[in-house]
């Protein structure tokens, strides 16, 4: 993809709910292989869709990219080698790379969270009203039964009021929601968390649910109640929630000639340990001079 197409892309994904990294590079210094306007999607997962450059500086992109998405911040990469650089702004971000190209980068890199999902489960006004609610504050708000669309960033709120509340919230715990809230009395509540406890639902699961559902206001009516459970959401959004961290197995490491973040790719063993390399020359440099840059406990 070129950058207008990352960015048609990025507006699909956007639409769809993901979350992902925008990289721009919006400065550079040849020679380089990424040029002004270039653009790339980083995933969650740590996937790259795009080109913003080569093997230098794409790993470095990466890296800063998913945390960039964790802080929910974004931030501007100076790439380059360090003794070109001379007073640096304050809010970048200095990455050394010792690319062969001797080129340079700034690449901006903008993390894109998703509206937050509400699922409503039920028919009632309130149902409706809250939907309503989350819609008017650019919320992606739905009302579903089977719950099929929940993911593990969803508030899912079970307004059923009666009408299978214990099949409707056994259902959205299956599904790990961020949030589960069941809308009823605290008596109301009990039972039902009672009768999934017999069924086996696991007591972790039955503990994450929030009944009764919303800030206490008191005895109001159903529209009430439903801004007292969006209050909660809002709230708990404000927090940070929801946050999903993602266990990955480590796909970067340190090139131990030059000192640069590389993808872990055609290693080179020394005594049982994995070396992984930015470019030919170094992996010559390596090799020549193992116990130079090896770890001490190697014996090369």
């Amino acid at each position: 993809m070129d950058g207008w197409d990352v960015l048609a892309e990025a507006g699909d994904r956007a639409r769809r709910g993901e979350a992902f990294a925008l990289a721009t590079v919006v400065w550079r210094e040849g020679p380089s292989s990424g040029k002004e306007g270039c653009r790339a999607i980083v995933t969650e997962d740590g996937e790259l869709h795009g080109w913003i450059g080569g093997a230098c500086a794409e790993p470095v992109v990466l890296r800063e990219a998913r945390q960039a998405l964790a802080e929910g911040t974004p931030r501007l990469l100076l790439l380059g080698t360090p003794d070109r650089f001379g007073s640096v702004p304050d809010g970048m971000t200095v990455v050394p790379i010792s690319c062969q190209s001797e080129g340079a980068l700034e690449i901006y890199v903008e993390p894109v969270v998703p509206a937050p999902h509400l699922v409503v489960a039920g028919r009632s006004p309130l149902a409706h009203t809250l939907v309503a609610l989350a819609t008017a504050l650019g919320w992606r708000a739905e009302l579903s039964e089977d719950l099929a669309s929940v993911t593990e960033r969803s508030y899912v709120v079970v307004a059923t009021q009666g009408h299978n509340d214990e099949e409707t919230l056994e259902r959205a715990l299956t599904r790990n929601p961020a949030y589960v809230g069941l809308v009823g009395s605290r008596k109301r509540g009990e039972a039902v968390l009672g009768y999934l406890a017999d069924r086996g639902v696991p007591a972790d699961r039955l503990a994450r649910v929030q009944v009764p559902a919303g800030v206490d206001l008191g005895a109001v009516e159903h529209r009430e109640i439903a801004v007292a459970v969006l209050a909660e959401l809002v709230r708990l959004r404000a927090a940070g929630r929801p946050v999903r961290v993602v266990e990955r197995v480590a796909e970067e490491a340190v090139d131990p000639v030059c000192g640069m973040t590389v993808a872990r790719r055609d290693p080179v063993e020394c005594d049982g340990v994995a070396y992984y390399f930015c470019c030919a020359g170094c992996r010559d440099a390596f090799r020549r001079d193992p116990a130079a840059y090896a770890k001490k406990e190697s014996r090369c």
